[in-house]
């Protein structure tokens, strides 16, 4: 008898569900809804780094997409299923009150941002992340020391404190913040309410500092330090954090009715998405997972034993359990690589959008949608050479090696020859070699990385984006053939939880996603984009010390 689980994967822009036969794999389909509000730029600031989205474009869609997978499955399908679980991005945490219910929720902050999630890509923090690392490096305890040494503006505590000084009436309405992927997991199970919800490992390990080391999070002093509106804070946290195989509860009557399915079926602790998408990849010690999207993520694990004391500087987290229970997941990533790309495409569609009384919407619609396959088909025939055009791919800061959400995005050594798509090949490269200063610094501090395999739609849809990699990196490149493949690792976890299987592996084994497509390095590449990669360094390092 055929027995299902769901993956229900938050991105940026919309949430996907995947629905995963567990005895044999196979993903018998899926569906996408885009966040309404967030479609439309409410609540976002862009000139600002200010990125929020209202809790109801999750619930929402939430149960659009679902219900829209009942009219795409097979009959029936809906009664099988035994489990589910979410990934999402982050980190993204939000501000509830005593009961656990998100601010943005009632009517007195319905329509305050500060209010809202505040999505992973939100940079309006920086001066607060700047302070936690200062106040951590000085400390007798450096309670970074396993998250990279540095904290982000893209995380957890950073957001929480800028919201609370930005904010009063938000600060005093605040009980705790909760981060998505835990949220909406204790949504499903009932146990939002603060005396309930417990963490998953993940981002708790990665984003809020928890460690066993001190047995779960930094004390109250260690905040309070930093500044007093963070006192008390922590205490609401529950320090006995869950990895993601173990079940969290039963989906309730209420969410049940609103999603198709049956009351009590398991829900599995949630995870960010990149984190997921390694699962799916069958992600072991040596293997790097790049789930590359609008920006990119990089997972991969490695045995406690063999990593021992090492504290990998300059990544987002080194935590035991938070991918695979019992192996220390790795985690870094770039703050941007499609988005990078979707900057000069918008760009490049600005004189179109002025003159709209000769350019039709349909004639619009086309470009757009033409725009970045034509300059990627422009670029590939344009040969590596030396003189070639140098680009930063810090266009929204650096996530990694070394947070630093202030630095900026540059391009050196354009001359008159130079058109759209020797720019655009310029920026391309700059993703590669962005990503591969991350694999260089795992690979310095003793983390072994023999292959790579990358997940997510770009991987999928350009050939010369990732030859252009394999080149960069001077690696085989592995692409996964799942579309889904963040909502995947969740239908995975989802039946781990609902003990179909025993274990993760065995559950992989089952229905982990096969390979799609491999790229191999071209020889006559590598050594000139060896030379290109060290201009980018010198880029780098001018960048990075400011213009005077």
């Amino acid at each position: 008898m055929s027995s299902y689980t769901l993956g229900l994967d938050f991105g940026s822009d919309s949430v996907r569900a995947l629905l995963v036969d567990v005895n044999t794999g196979k993903e018998i389909t899926s569906t996408t809804v885009n966040y309404p509000r967030w479609a439309k730029g409410l609540y976002c600031k862009p000139e600002l780094d200010q990125y929020r989205q209202h809790p109801l474009d999750y619930t929402e869609s939430l149960i659009k997409v679902v219900n829209e997978l009942w009219e795409q499955a097979p009959a029936d399908c809906a009664s099988k299923v035994i489990g589910m679980s979410f990934d999402t991005t982050g980190s993204t945490p939000v501000a509830v009150n005593a009961h656990g219910e998100p601010l943005a929720l009632t009517e007195e902050f319905a329509e305050n941002p500060n209010a809202m999630f505040v999505l992973w890509k939100d940079h309006t923090a920086i001066s607060e992340a700047e302070e936690i690392t200062a106040k951590a490096a000085a400390g007798d305890v450096n309670y970074l020391s396993y998250i990279g040494g540095i904290y982000s503006s893209e995380w957890y505590w950073a957001k929480a404190l800028h919201v609370s000084r930005q904010d009063q009436a938000v600060a005093d309405a605040t009980h705790m913040w909760v981060e998505h992927c835990d949220w909406i997991t204790a949504l499903m199970c009932g146990k939002t309410h603060p005396d309930e919800l417990v963490m998953g490992r993940c981002a708790a390990g990665h984003k809020l500092m928890w460690n066993a080391k001190w047995d779960g999070f930094p004390p109250n002093e260690f905040f309070t330090s930093i500044d007093p509106l963070l006192d008390g804070l922590i205490d609401k946290l529950n320090p006995n954090t869950k990895t993601s195989d173990i079940c969290a509860g039963q989906l309730t009557a209420e969410w049940a009715e609103k999603l198709g399915l049956k009351a009590g079926i398991a829900i599995g602790y949630g995870a960010f998405d990149c984190h997921m998408g390694a699962v799916a990849a069958k992600v072991k010690p040596g293997v790097l997972t790049k789930v590359v999207g609008t920006s990119t993520c990089d997972i991969t694990v490695a045995d406690p034993q063999t990593l021992g004391e090492t504290c990998v500087s300059g990544i987002c987290g080194q935590v035991d359990g938070s991918v695979i229970p019992n192996m220390i997941g790795l985690e870094a990533g770039q703050s941007a690589f499609g988005d990078l790309y979707a900057w000069f495409k918008k760009v490049l569609l600005w004189p179109m959008r002025q003159f709209g009384d000769v350019v039709s919407e349909e004639q619009f619609a086309q470009v757009e949608d033409r725009l970045l396959i034509d300059l990627s088909a422009a670029a590939q025939q344009l040969p590596v050479d030396l003189s070639d055009i140098v680009a930063l791919d810090w266009i929204n800061g650096r996530r990694t090696p070394d947070a630093n959400q202030n630095v900026a995005m540059a391009l050196a050594g354009i001359k008159m020859g130079a058109d759209a798509p020797h720019i655009f090949k310029a920026l391309v490269t700059a993703t590669a070699f962005g990503a591969r200063a991350i694999t260089e610094r795992f690979q310095s501090q003793g983390v072994d990385i023999t292959s790579i395999v990358t997940i997510g739609g770009i991987s999928k849809k350009s050939d010369f984006v990732m030859q252009t990699c394999a080149d960069v990196w001077n690696c085989n490149i592995e692409v996964l053939e799942s579309d889904q493949s963040c909502a995947l690792g969740a239908a995975i976890m989802a039946a781990v939880a609902a003990n179909k299987f025993d274990t993760v592996s065995e559950a992989q084994e089952v229905m982990a996603s096969p390979v799609y497509k491999s790229y191999h390095p071209d020889a006559k590449n590598v050594a000139i984009y060896d030379a290109l990669y060290r201009k980018y360094q010198q880029l780098g390092d001018v960048v990075d010390g400011g213009l005077q």
